[in-house]
């Protein structure tokens, strides 16, 4: 077995971890920290919005020797607006001018054929109207929130609504930090990036739930035993199922990387970046989210409740008084609800919340202390 594969075992079956909730307040400091320096990136920048959604044109030409840098020049001195250029593999070039209307591409038209020494009537021109990119913003956004709807029910009847409000919050905390990433970086905003920022809901929504199911069978008549408090558990969760995480994500990463960074880096498919970057900046933040944020919270919100409180309570009165005894603070305890009067304390194997607990239980029960398990008298 792979040192990953013995490290991802380890962690499942509760032998090592890390102490991912009892450190949340760190984890959500740096989110605090991330969120709000996306925000700001948001409100100083803002977002390069494409013809999609401000309205346009693009205009396509024959092969020319004239290079991109100068056809931008040429572009932005006959429209008065910014222009992205692109070469195409025919030698061709994409201009691509945002906010200029319908009346004014004709004039514009005309003056690129001149500069690019090109005949006006072998440009091709696409229109984009300014009212149809205020339909496909508002449709995105109408999808966007029906899907969180959705979502909050399906967690809140097929967990609960803590469940469901920290998924929110990891959403939320997600799409937060890739918008304003792209705000930061100044990528073009397309219908790919908004196809892009719902793919990336579906996937960190995915590592959220692994968590979160994790978490629901580990609790099952968590209050019927006096070893693990309901954050501990939590933690035991992430763990269980962190290596999984880690490889869901990086076999995701990779080929939209190989979009972002070679596709639209390297070979300058600059349209690839609408989608790759949204993809990719969704992912890891979505990865994180599950881990560092959806988890520790609903930990937060669980160990309010009363019911929480005084298993807290009990737990750490058991600890403390097997710390006075002299006796290690990982002893076995006893789990009641396979205790069969027939075992003391002492020999009492360590017991899981969940399913788990029953494959924990010696095969023998009721044997003799220190007998041998495969020998009778």
């Amino acid at each position: 077995m792979s040192k990953l594969g013995t490290l991802g075992a380890r962690l499942h079956r509760g032998e090592i971890g890390y102490d991912f909730v009892g450190k949340r307040k760190l984890w959500y400091g740096i989110s605090i920290l991330i969120t709000i320096t996306a925000i700001v990136g948001l409100a100083v920048r803002g977002l390069n919005m494409g013809i999609e959604f401000q309205g346009g044109a693009v205009f396509t030409t024959e092969k020319t020797s004239i290079s991109v840098s100068q056809a931008e020049t040429y572009a932005e001195e006959a429209s008065g607006h910014d222009a992205i250029v692109q070469k195409l593999g025919n030698g061709g070039l994409r201009i691509q001018i945002a906010g200029i209307d319908t009346g004014k591409s004709d004039q514009i038209k005309q003056e690129l054929a001149k500069d690019l020494k090109v005949d006006a009537e072998k440009i091709n021109a696409d229109l984009v109207g300014p009212s149809w990119g205020d339909q496909v913003a508002n449709k995105a956004w109408q999808g966007l929130a029906i899907f969180m709807v959705l979502v909050v029910i399906y967690l809140a009847i097929a967990f609960e609504w803590r469940m469901a409000a920290a998924a929110l919050v990891a959403l939320i905390h997600d799409i937060t930090i890739t918008v304003g990433i792209y705000a930061l970086v100044g990528f073009e905003v397309t219908p790919g990036t908004v196809i892009g920022l719902l793919t990336i809901l579906g996937y960190s929504l995915y590592d959220t739930v692994v968590v979160f199911d994790s978490l629901k069978e580990q609790t099952k008549d968590i209050t019927k035993q006096t070893r693990w408090t309901y954050s501990e558990i939590a933690d035991r969760s992430i763990n269980g199922t962190l290596v999984r995480s880690i490889n869901t994500t990086v076999v995701a990463l990779l080929p939209v990387g190989g979009l972002l960074f070679i596709g639209g880096g390297v070979l300058g498919a600059g349209m690839l970046n609408d989608i790759s970057l949204s993809l990719f900046v969704g992912l890891a933040a979505g990865a994180y989210s599950s881990i560092f944020i959806a988890t520790p919270l609903v930990a937060d919100l669980k160990e309010r409740e009363p019911q929480m409180k005084a298993l807290r309570k009990r737990v750490l009165a058991k600890r403390a008084a097997a710390a006075a005894k002299g006796e290690s603070l990982e002893a076995p305890v006893v789990d009641e609800r396979y205790d069969d009067g027939d075992r003391e304390d002492d020999d009492a194997t360590p017991a899981v919340v969940g399913p788990r607990a029953q494959r924990a239980q010696p095969s023998s029960r009721g044997r003799g202390r220190g007998r041998p398990s495969g020998k009778r008298r």
